[in-house]
């Protein structure tokens, strides 16, 4: 369904919690990230903050291909919760990013 891994968005999610400190790699992170991985990624935020139901999923990618009017890192990483706003979506979308999160953290990213 997702046009990105669950790993990635989870790696999103661990850096967005670090806040300033892992603001540089998240950067570089989403920036390396494909064009269909980025418009997913905003789509699962945009999901877990309300702005589109998990049904409209492919609507919310399509909104943010056709919207994207600046660098999608820029974007996210200026989104208030952005670490919540994932994980909701992900549960929205009836996804559990927990067992993805303990395996990313025990190793080390």
């Amino acid at each position: 369904m997702l046009a990105i891994s669950l790993r990635k968005i989870v790696h999103i999610i661990y850096l967005a919690r670090e806040g300033a400190v892992g603001e540089g790699e998240a950067h570089a992170f989403i920036d390396a990230l494909n064009d269909d991985e980025k418009a997913s990624m905003t789509a699962v935020a945009w999901i877990g903050r309300g702005a589109f139901e998990p049904e409209d999923y492919a609507e919310a990618v399509a909104t943010a291909m056709s919207e994207a009017t600046t660098p999608t890192a820029d974007y996210l990483l200026g989104m208030p919760h952005l670490a919540e706003n994932l994980e909701n979506g992900l549960e929205e979308l009836g996804l559990d990013p927990a067992g993805e999160e303990e395996d990313f953290l025990r190793q080390g990213s």
